[in-house]
């Protein structure tokens, strides 16, 4: 009997593969319940204009009980947007992927809230390093 994580993460896959994604976000690769790729690019007048990142989920066996790993990546061009929310290493500081997580969330309403904080920024700028002593 497959778990709790590959039956949500195959509905979730069957659904995107037969209705599509959003405009301006596509999978690129899903060849396993571990890691999916997918581009994201905000459409319409923004700061990321003409610009495509990749994301990189990440599902462990609890999904969708904990939140995938989510990430910006730098692969074949593609790198990660300077963002007020996103380190320079791709990872993101997103409410949603952390205590905010609900199970009711998908694969692609991340994208979406990803894409909709690209286009709301008003500034581009790398996240805050604070460091304490």
């Amino acid at each position: 009997m497959a778990s709790i994580s590959a039956r949500r993460l195959a509905k979730e896959l069957n659904e995107i593969r037969s209705e599509g994604c959003p405009v301006g976000i596509a999978l690129v690769k899903a060849d396993d319940f571990e890691t999916w790729w997918f581009s994201i690019e905000v459409m319409g007048e923004s700061l990321y204009k003409d610009e495509k990142h990749m994301l990189q989920f990440r599902f462990d066996s609890s999904y969708p009980i904990s939140s995938p790993a989510v990430q910006f990546v730098t692969i074949e061009g593609h790198t990660a947007p300077i963002h007020p929310h996103v380190y320079s290493n791709g990872h993101i500081c997103a409410s949603i992927l952390g205590n905010e997580w609900s199970p009711v969330l998908s694969v692609v309403a991340v994208c979406v809230t990803l894409q909709s904080m690209l286009a709301s920024c008003k500034k581009k700028e790398r996240h805050a390093f604070i460091m304490t002593t």
